[in-house]
């Protein structure tokens, strides 16, 4: 498990962009489970949408990714202080439900495959037992 703190370490990205809370489980380099705690003082919802507030679904993808870079950054056994992930590709996304004011996100991501300095990953993210959102992810951890 890895709490704000640990993953701040981990992340460069800093409020109001870090979208991982805490992680719940990790098998380095194959399959992480972390945490979005979803509220109504998240900035996005003073526009998106009045009255009827909706997490964006290009900010839960990015959710994913930060979570996915997270796992590469354990798996890969540098200083993540050194590398910078970078999006290659999203696939197959797919927006099931949408994701509202206090909702506990849930974000699994599994690896696909690993090649090169590639990562490409399977992430779908829960609110209690109901799939909200599923994609592909491609990236690659770069020298800063």
């Amino acid at each position: 498990m890895l709490d704000i703190v640990q993953i701040m370490e981990i992340l460069p990205h800093r409020y109001p962009f870090l979208l991982v809370d805490k992680v719940i489980e990790i098998d380095p380099g194959k399959r992480i489970v972390a945490i979005k705690n979803v509220t109504m003082n998240e900035p996005f919802f003073q526009g998106h949408f009045p009255g009827f507030p909706v997490m964006p679904g290009v900010l839960i993808i990015e959710a994913m990714a930060q979570v996915a870079a997270i796992m590469a950054y354990l798996a890969s056994g540098n200083d993540a202080g050194d590398k910078v992930s970078y999006f290659m590709a999203i696939d197959n996304a797919r927006f099931r439900k949408p994701v509202k004011p206090g909702d506990t996100l849930r974000i699994e991501i599994e690896t696909i495959f690993n090649k090169r300095g590639i990562w490409s990953v399977a992430g779908k993210t829960y609110v209690g037992d109901t799939l909200m959102t599923e994609a592909e992810l491609k990236a690659t951890l770069a020298d800063k």
